[in-house]
C-alpha cells in the first residue's frame, strides 16, 4: 500500500501506536521463545524446541519491522528533507516535490520532479530480512502444529 503525502495524521498516529506495540510484542515473543527452547532442551522434546524456534523467529521478524518503524518515529518535515538530501545529494534534493511511504514492505521514498522515487530512511536490509524471517517463522509455526489439528477443527 503506497501512500502519498506522509503528513497524514492517521499515518503518524499508526507509527506512534505500532512502534511501542512492536517493542512489547518483540519482548514477549523473545521471552516465550527462550523459555520454550530452554524447557525443550532440558526435556529433549522436539515439538517444544520447534515451537520455541518459531517464537524466536517471530521475535526477530517483529524486531526488524519495529527497527524500520523506529526510523519513521522521528520523521518530521525537516527530517524528511534531511533524509532525502542525504540520499539524493544537495543538488537533486532541491527537486523533491513530495514523499511516499508504505507499511508493507516498510518504505519511505522521496518523489522528485518527473515522478521518479528514491528510497530513503529505512535501511535496505530491513524488508528482505524481515520477509525471510517471517517465512521461516510461518514454516516453523506450521511444523509445530499438533499432529491431529485437522481432526480437532472438524469437531
Amino acid at each position: 500500500m503506497l501512500v502519498t503525502d506522509s503528513s497524514d495524521d492517521l499515518s503518524l498516529g499508526l507509527v506512534f501506536l505500532l512502534t511501542p506495540l512492536g517493542v512489547g510484542l518483540t519482548l514477549w515473543t523473545t521471552v516465550r521463545g527462550l523459555r520454550m527452547l530452554l524447557r525443550g532442551r532440558a526435556g529433549r522434546d522436539a515439538h517444544t524446541l520447534v515451537r520455541g524456534a518459531a517464537a524466536a523467529a517471530w521475535a526477530c521478524t517483529l524486531a526488524l519491522f519495529t527497527w524500520g518503524l523506529l526510523h519513521f518515529f522521528t520523521l518530521d518535515e525537516s527530517r524528511r528533507a534531511e533524509a532525502c538530501e542525504k540520499r539524493l545529494g544537495a543538488e537533486k534534493a532541491r527537486s523533491v516535490e513530495g514523499y511516499e511511504f508504505a507499511w508493507i514492505p516498510l518504505e519511505f521514498r522521496c518523489r522528485v520532479t518527473g515522478g521518479e522515487t528514491y528510497e530513503a530512511v529505512v535501511p535496505g536490509y530491513v524488508n528482505p530480512a524481515a520477509g525471510l524471517l517471517g517465512v521461516t517463522a510461518a514454516a516453523l509455526t506450521y511444523a509445530a502444529r499438533p499432529k491431529n489439528w485437522l481432526e480437532e477443527t472438524k469437531k
